[in-house]
């Protein structure tokens, strides 16, 4: 890093401002990414399709983190810091565009390649606002600064929802959706009805494409510092670095990616498939909307626990390892927990409220795998970045596995693949981030 970018960057001042703004960022990454808890059900109704059908709406937006991550990397490189996110957010425009001609035609597929646009340009923004967080204070410190991204992250997932639903559910729909499964329509009552439902999302998408539009006009000519990231690399490169030749070279990056891999998808599962889970348990989609946000509201109490906590009491890595195996707690009530219970005036069986507990856990193990994962990279510390941000395709894969297996058993009996997801990430937690040679010989 230049001199002049140290001093901006170390300047308490411009730090806090940059933290606001790489905030608002991920409120923004939040807001698109969880609106998919609705759209997942809404799109199974509107457009009818099967539960691995619909969850193509995750795969689709997830998928372009494996897809696009190193071009991503390239564009940050030849654009800028600022000028790469700018780029990010017209992409996300652009997808965001592309409801409308997916609406008023009612084609899915045209819906998912609106879903991989967005999921392009949140590729290049998370590239560059994960590394971002990392670096701009003390390692040490940097699941609190995590933690305060993920707060506006899923504060944003817990309105995201809740504002969609409102705008595009009607009081009435219960009954529509009854009689649509009843069938009591005939074909072209059914053809206008499904018209009239999808084409809902119009107005919303709209909106929120000309909002993003304008946002990365904003971030462009920002005070948001810009990062030389290949001068930073050579001054933190260290004798490890150095003497490695390939990024294969280091075990605990490539477990950490698995980790983030399973990880992030373990998390969507957790909020995404909540309401098909409660639809099980006989609640209609008006009821049901409010689930993915109980289960993002405990993520949020997770993540002020570890800004009160780490590290003044509690290492970011000790958090991490608790975590993982309250996850692993938490998997296993989901699947074996049989008990009816009333809460919060939802009647529902015990297993869904340990679904939406696990959004507790969920909010520190991606703090701790990232800072873990990229400590003593030196000059590969931006490949292993891009590498990171490839695991986050587990968000694409894993939802599908769950569908898949939801069609073939039952939608409780297809959590039974968070289990070996919690397990890995317990072994990463506890063993895993120290393997720094395959030879298992060398070790932190």
């Amino acid at each position: 890093m230049s001199l002049k970018n140290a001093t901006e960057l170390h300047s308490k001042r411009t730090m806090y401002m940059a933290i606001a703004i790489v905030g608002m960022m991920f409120f923004i990454f939040g807001f698109v990414s969880w609106v998919n808890a609705i759209l997942i059900p809404y799109f199974r109704i509107a457009c009818e399709l099967t539960n691995f059908q619909s969850y193509l709406v995750t795969f689709a937006f997830y998928i372009a983190y494996l897809v696009m991550s190193i071009p991503a990397s390239f564009v940050l490189k030849r654009a800028g810091f600022k000028r790469g996110i700018m780029y990010g957010f017209f992409c996300m425009a652009i997808g965001a565009l592309l409801f409308v001609p997916a609406a008023l035609s009612r084609t899915y597929w045209i819906f998912l390649a609106g879903l991989f646009s967005i999921g392009t340009g949140l590729t290049i923004l998370q590239a560059a606002a994960n590394p971002y967080i990392t670096i701009v204070g003390p390692i040490e410190s940097a699941a609190k600064r995590i933690s305060i991204m993920g707060v506006c992250n899923k504060f944003a997932g817990i309105i995201a929802p809740l504002i969609f639903a409102a705008i595009i559910l009607k009081a009435t729909d219960s009954i529509v959706f009854e009689q649509l499964n009843a069938g009591v329509f005939s074909e072209e009552e059914k053809n206008i009805v499904l018209d009239s439902l999808i084409r809902r999302v119009i107005w919303p998408y709209s909106i929120l494409s000309i909002f993003l539009f304008v946002v990365g006009i904003f971030i462009r000519y920002s005070v948001l510092p810009e990062i030389n990231q290949e001068e930073e690399n050579k001054e933190v490169d260290t004798d490890k670095g150095k003497s490695h030749t390939s990024i294969l070279q280091f075990p605990y990056l490539l477990m950490g990616a698995i980790a983030m891999f399973l990880h992030v998808g373990t998390q969507v599962i957790a909020i995404d498939t909540i309401i098909g889970y409660a639809n099980s348990m006989k609640m209609d989609l008006l009821e049901a909307k409010v689930f993915p946000s109980y289960t993002l509201t405990a993520t949020i109490c997770g993540y002020f626990l570890g800004i009160l906590l780490i590290p003044k009491y509690l290492s970011q890595k000790r958090a991490f390892q608790i975590c993982c195996i309250f996850g692993l707690i938490f998997s296993l009530g989901v699947v074996l927990s049989d008990v009816d219970l009333t809460l919060f005036g939802h009647e529902a069986n015990l297993s869904i409220w340990s679904l939406v507990l696990l959004g507790l856990p969920n909010s520190l193990i991606y703090a701790g795998i990232w800072p873990l994962s990229i400590r003593g990279l030196g000059r590969f510390t931006k490949i292993g970045s891009s590498l990171l941000v490839m695991g986050l395709c587990g968000n694409a894969i894993l939802p599908l596995i769950y569908g898949y297996f939801a069609d073939l058993f039952s939608v409780k009996q297809a959590y039974w693949v968070l289990v070996p997801c919690y397990l890995y990430l317990i072994f990463f937690a506890v063993y895993g981030y120290k393997i720094e040679a395959w030879s298992l010989i060398k070790k932190k």
